[in-house]
């Protein structure tokens, strides 16, 4: 059988870590039998989840960090979804104009969208990765948005606020946690401040979210899919809450690993 590619093995190693944070602890033969691989591939995943500090490693189980913190972590994000995240960005870029103000928020969803970035452009940010990104690219103006620093590698609070408040885009992207019937949530109030006033400061605003992202809520609810003037989402993504959308959607194209009934990646 063929060696499964650097991407299947990613895929199946985010499927582990969702399968084990919806259960909180889970025996590691379990996992053996659940996603069909031998136990020795079993530890390697785990191993590797662990020294990102997304799991805790015990004798024959596995433990979930608090799902809070697994959820809002950048490192977790950051590796979750990269294929789709990829096909979004590609669809993304084409509502950027050279010579625009761009707005972004700290959304891993957008980094991928910050590398395709061309200048001229200025672009405001909250978020030091994007600001790290765009470093070294010609012709793009990097406006790094104060406020106080968070682990999410980002500003926010009353700083942060002030700051774009006092600047205009032309067009913004940002992404959310949860959306569900058409609501956006997040689980801090303070991100979801910023996501609103984004709106505000945007001439064209652009929300970027991918499958996973859908019939979810978290703590705050934040505004509505409509206060966008583009939802840009994956075919994945539930016919349902389509449908509950009322606004302009484009689909990007995008299929991940199929998966089989024990849960392991097919070629």
């Amino acid at each position: 059988m063929p060696r499964p590619s650097e991407a299947e093995v990613e895929q199946r190693r985010q499927e582990i870590l969702s399968y084990v944070m919806e259960r909180g602890d889970v025996r590691i033969d379990r996992l053996s039998e659940r996603f069909g691989v031998s136990l020795m591939t079993v530890h390697r995943d785990l191993d590797e989840l662990a020294e990102r500090k997304l799991l805790r490693k015990l004798r024959g189980r596995v433990e979930a960090y608090p799902a809070l913190t697994i959820e809002t972590a950048k490192r977790f994000r950051e590796t979750e979804n990269v294929g789709v995240k990829e096909a979004l960005a590609k669809v993304a870029q084409h509502e950027v104009t050279p010579g625009q103000t761009v707005f972004l928020d700290d959304s891993t969803t957008l980094f991928p969208l910050a590398r395709k970035l061309i200048g001229p452009q200025v672009v405001i940010t909250n978020s030091l990765e994007v600001a790290r990104i765009l470093a070294d690219a010609d012709g793009i103006e990097v406006h790094l948005l104060g406020g106080r620093y968070t682990d999410f590698d980002s500003c926010v609070g009353p700083d942060t606020l002030s700051a774009l408040g006092r600047m205009r885009a032309d067009v913004g992207f940002v992404s959310a946690t949860a959306v569900a019937v058409g609501r956006l949530y997040h689980p801090d109030r303070e991100y979801a401040e910023l996501k609103t006033a984004a709106l505000r400061v945007c001439d064209r605003n652009v929300l970027v979210v991918d499958h996973s992202k859908f019939g979810r809520t978290a703590t705050y609810a934040y505004g509505d899919v409509s206060d966008y003037d583009l939802v840009i989402t994956d075919e994945e993504a539930p016919g349902d809450e389509l449908a509950a959308m009322d606004t302009k959607v484009r689909l990007a194209k995008w299929r991940g690993p199929r998966v089989d009934d024990h849960g392991g990646a097919q070629l």
